[in-house]
């Protein structure tokens, strides 16, 4: 029996529930990925090679951070009821440390570089707990029908908003005073300094004061579970008998079990892709503010689509194929974006690096044009595979352990996050080469396709493979 057309709506908590990751998102792609990450890599530490090995070394603190606590987190969760209370106190103490991070500075200006990496693991810590209280809480915000469209649309959301911030910065700070545009101002707006790099610090406080304000609506209109009046301090200290009988539970949930490990790997692949993309670009390929920025509008563009590729690929082949496909694209796409740089394409192939494909203002030459195709179609990928396993963790999850098992899955994001900075780390630091740091990540990719392709029907009725 099909639903009506007004049932099938997601309504307004639903919609709030999407927002929040309009909200937050941004962070990672200012300041992870696109500005601040290659900021401080090439810039504040001054060489891309030991800048790749020191925000490596802070990723896999915040990674060991988030495995010691994000399971006990979605636990204490599941024994207290409400989320938001807890979401809010994490909001209060990621915003502070994204800001802070403007401080960053070159020379030993501004934040000494332990207290930089501080906040950095700070911020990226906060980011996993929002993620284990905000996903379990899809279940409750909308029907079992509309999960994979909600999925999609937060993400799709949260790369819209980073389109639209990526742009603002890239007009308003990046390009004045670089390129003589009618329609540019003629100097960075509101006096920022581009000898002081404010232009690409101000991505800080941009994320912070954005994941605030756009977090208001979650807390108004989404609904929260209800309260089972047990405080915050005995359900941490309960949570450990709860995520050690999860534990012993899985053991009866196979399905759940080897997901949960495959995620471990090619979540992990896909996460450190998204990390040291823009920091390879602006290492091997040479890239600088405007292409960085140029390249995070277009990916995001991209990525946008990725949401509801994703519930696509969900409703026309079922979740564990969609993953399978979106693992597999990833691939490809990061072994063609590692074989790419400034003197070579497809590792063996010469090319002239002052040759030009043509006469643009950014992506002229002809591996720089072949790493953003390769990197547009990741993009895509990436988002899609992020809906398309949640989806099929909200559709594995049984009944009235969803916040545990989504603590669960955040452990399973956050279990092995150490494992691919380390290797990045290693890799890197070995050959002192920024490519074999990029292509390790592909060894990830292919353990978690291969346990991935274990995992049987979700085991609910009705549900697609």
């Amino acid at each position: 029996m099909h639903m009506s057309s007004a049932a099938m709506r997601i309504d307004r908590g639903a919609w709030s529930w999407a927002l929040f990751e309009w909200g937050r998102n941004p962070f990672v792609l200012l300041c992870t990925i696109y500005v601040l990450g290659p900021y401080i890599a090439t810039v504040v530490i001054g060489d891309p090679i030991r800048g790749q090995e020191v925000i490596s070394g802070w990723h896999k603190t915040a990674g060991i951070i988030v495995a010691l606590t994000a399971p006990f987190l979605g636990a204490a969760a599941d024994r207290m009821g409400r989320r938001k209370p807890l979401l809010l106190l994490v909001l209060a103490i990621m915003a502070p440390a994204i800001l802070l991070q403007y401080f960053a500075q070159p020379d030993g200006d501004g934040l000494p570089l332990w207290l930089l990496g501080a906040a950095l693991v700070i911020s990226n810590v906060c980011f996993a707990w929002t993620e284990v209280l905000h996903h379990s809480l899809l279940t409750n915000v909308t029907q079992h029908a509309l999960v994979p469209r909600v999925s999609g649309l937060g993400l799709a959301l949260g790369n819209a908003a980073s389109v639209l911030l990526l742009v603002f910065v890239l007009f308003a700070f990046a390009l004045p005073g670089q390129v003589n545009w009618p329609f540019l101002p003629n100097a960075p707006l509101f006096g920022l300094d581009a000898a002081q790099y404010e232009p690409s610090r101000i991505v800080a406080p941009i994320a912070a004061f954005w994941l605030l304000i756009f977090s208001i609506p979650l807390f108004l209109y989404t609904p929260d579970l209800n309260a089972t009046g047990q405080g915050f301090a005995s359900a941490i200290a309960g949570s450990f008998g709860n995520v050690m009988r999860t534990l012993r539970k899985l053991r009866d949930y196979r399905n759940i079990a080897l997901f949960l490990v495959a995620r471990m790997f090619y979540a992990d692949g896909k996460i450190a892709i998204l990390i040291f993309g823009g920091v390879y670009a602006a290492g091997v390929l040479g890239w600088q503010l405007i292409e960085l920025l140029a390249f995070g509008v277009t990916l995001s563009i991209f990525a946008v689509f990725g949401g509801f590729v994703g519930a696509w690929l969900d409703e026309r082949f079922g979740p564990k194929r969609a993953v399978a496909i979106e693992i597999g694209v990833t691939l490809i796409c990061l072994i063609t974006m590692v074989s790419m740089s400034a003197e070579r394409m497809f590792f063996v192939v010469p090319v002239n690096p002052t040759a030009q494909v043509w006469n643009g203002p950014v992506f002229s030459t002809a591996p720089e044009i072949g790493y953003l195709l390769a990197a547009m179609l990741i993009a895509v990928s990436i988002t899609a595979a992020f809906a398309s396993s949640r989806t099929l963790m909200a559709r594995l999850s049984p009944p009235g352990m969803s916040g545990e098992l989504f603590g669960l899955y955040a452990l399973s994001n956050a279990a092995t996050a150490w494992l691919a900075p380390l290797m990045v780390e290693y890799f890197t630091r070995t050959y002192q080469s920024q490519q074999a740091g990029f292509a390790a990540i592909a060894l990830l990719l292919f353990a978690g396709l291969a346990l991935l392709l274990r995992v049987t029907r979700p085991e609910r009725a009705g549900a697609p493979d």
